[in-house]
């Protein structure tokens, strides 16, 4: 089944447009979904929508919205009052100017869509400012009305195609200046920072996508295709680290990069930790048998 575009229209760039269409660009892969059971029964159980002072259970397409403007006590609002809050939907995305494409930072980047040229009518022109966005290294910043939200957007190329990001408002991030507060401001040692950089070259490689693999999904997948069956997995041992453990870091460095470590020795005053023993593995756990009523769920 083809799919289906989210957004129909223009991109425009002064008095030069082409039509295009917008395409999510991740789905729902099936990702594990759980529900709530009564462990007595095997049942799930019901969300019940009520009244919160009368406990009168309702129906959700009796509900309105209401704004908390003091405790407990809200504003209601109807269709027609978001009617009017409503941004105008334009059948074109207007590029309101070009920055580098490295000025935004990625922690702004929220949803992405494909952008594709919606028929061949105006392929040629999507090809020319593909191309020349590309040859710039700029990305295009502009707007867009989805769903009645008007969203900024960053368009650069991907590939033959253009990719679009909606981007967050300033305020929707939290602000890491506490976080970052005690940070040290002193330059570390530059034969460090080289021997850093030594290991990162040896460590670099091509990007893969199984590389953002979900180990854990993975994981529990496997737990509940054993559970099916009858069978049991035991949980990976998990090291704690070592928090107040301290490490000569020059060291550290030429040992990871394979150099002799030439009389190195723990920081001044501390000694050095002692190896743990190696932990023993656990047995492996015995599978519980599901009841009848989570057999039938799970079959």
């Amino acid at each position: 089944m083809a799919q289906r575009p989210i957004w129909r229209g223009h991109l425009r760039l002064a008095l030069v447009s082409c039509p295009i269409a917008l395409y999510s660009a991740n789905h729902d892969r099936g990702a594990l979904h759980f529900h709530l059971i009564n462990p007595k029964t095997g049942n799930r159980i019901r969300m019940v929508t009520q009244d919160a002072e009368t406990d009168q259970e309702l129906s959700r397409q009796d509900l309105v919205k209401g704004y908390e403007f003091k405790k407990d006590t809200y504003l209601i609002l109807d269709d027609e009052d978001f009617d009017s809050a409503r941004v105008d939907s334009s059948s074109a995305i207007r590029i309101d100017k070009f920055v580098d494409s490295g000025a935004v930072d990625p922690i702004y980047f929220d949803a992405s869509y494909y952008v594709a040229p919606d028929g061949d009518s105006g392929a040629d022109v999507y090809a020319v400012l593909r191309d020349a966005i590309a040859a710039t290294g700029k990305m295009a910043l502009a707007r867009v009305v989805i769903a009645r939200r008007e969203r900024p957007i960053a368009v650069m190329p991907m590939g033959k195609g253009l990719v679009a990001h909606t981007l967050h408002e300033e305020r929707d991030l939290n602000d890491p200046a506490d976080l970052f507060a005690d940070i040290p401001a002193t330059r570390p040692d530059p034969e460090m920072i080289k021997l850093a950089k030594q290991l990162i070259e040896r460590q670099t490689g091509t990007y893969d996508p199984s590389d953002a693999e979900d180990r854990y999904e993975a994981r529990l997948r496997a737990v509940i295709d054993a559970k099916l069956k009858g069978e049991g997995v035991s949980p990976a041992d998990e090291e704690e680290p070592d928090r107040g453990n301290v490490i000569d870091l020059m060291a550290a460095l030429k040992r990871s990069l394979g150099q002799p470590d030439k009389g190195a020795s723990p920081a001044k005053g501390k000694r050095a930790p002692a190896k743990s023993a190696a932990k023993k593995a656990p047995p492996p756990k015995k599978p519980r048998t599901a009841g009848r009523g989570s057999a039938r769920k799970h079959a």
